[in-house]
């Protein structure tokens, strides 16, 4: 182990568009040379890494690529994240900076918060940096033109789930109501906008920001479609459309 500890960072580089990228985070990524990224077990794809790829310096950081398994079974949880954690502190150790990527904002609902929880908690002597990006409610809610919030009004940030009544309850309690990773509840959705009357209010992005973005401002439209996983709706019950 070298004497000096590198340094994490937890670096988000916003939803898809990377002309959203922070000042900071550009200097980061231009300058560590180590760069980990969440990316899928079968493909190797990596969301985070494709919005940044284009302004990584030649020949660029070491690549490293961290797979987190979608299950719910906590013993192969627990082995993965060691797993991961054990890869990063191995470069941490020999003195190295490493700076984890994650799309959005690190500390909302991403793979971030995981990981320096335990790097903490195994490694009490790491050092960290969160590093802020432009959230996915943040850029849908300007490439849709809608206020989040003025003056007095509420808004909720809920990951849509196929609890119906949940829902209702989210939507009757908010002035705006930013649902993540909805398309797999997508007609259930439908029906309960339908239900309160607020198709009309509400309209869906996905991947905002990338260059394969969609904007549907007619979510009816979308009954039975088959959507990207990276999809929120905003439903807006007042205020300027």
């Amino acid at each position: 182990m070298s004497e000096h500890l590198g340094k994490l960072y937890a670096l988000g580089v916003g939803p898809g568009d990377p002309d959203l990228l922070t000042l900071r985070a550009h200097r980061i990524l231009r300058e560590v040379p180590v760069l980990a990224y969440p990316k899928k077990m079968r493909s190797g794809d990596s969301y985070a890494l494709s919005i940044v790829e284009g302004l990584l310096p030649e020949p660029g950081p070491e690549r490293l690529g961290l797979v987190f398994p979608m299950t719910r079974d906590p013993e192969k949880l627990q082995r993965q994240w060691e797993e991961t954690a054990a890869q990063v502190w191995e470069r941490l150790s020999a003195g190295r900076d490493v700076a984890f990527i994650t799309e959005g904002h690190p500390y909302l609902y991403s793979t971030a918060i995981h990981l320096v929880r335990l790097l903490r908690q195994l490694h009490p002597g790491v050092e960290v940096e969160i590093v802020p990006g432009v959230s996915s409610p943040g850029g849908a809610a300007a490439r849709l033109d809608i206020a989040l919030a003025d003056g007095d009004e509420t808004v909720g940030l809920i990951p849509a789930v196929a609890d119906r009544d949940a829902m209702r309850r989210v939507l009757a309690s908010h002035d705006t109501t930013v649902f993540l990773k909805v398309a797999k509840v997508m007609d259930m959705m439908i029906d309960l906008l339908e239900e309160m009357g607020l198709t009309d209010r509400a309209a869906v992005v996905t991947k905002c920001g990338a260059p394969d973005e969609e904007i549907f401002r007619d979510v009816r439209s979308l009954r039975g479609r088959d959507l990207e996983y990276l999809t929120l709706m905003i439903v807006q019950k007042g205020g300027r459309r």
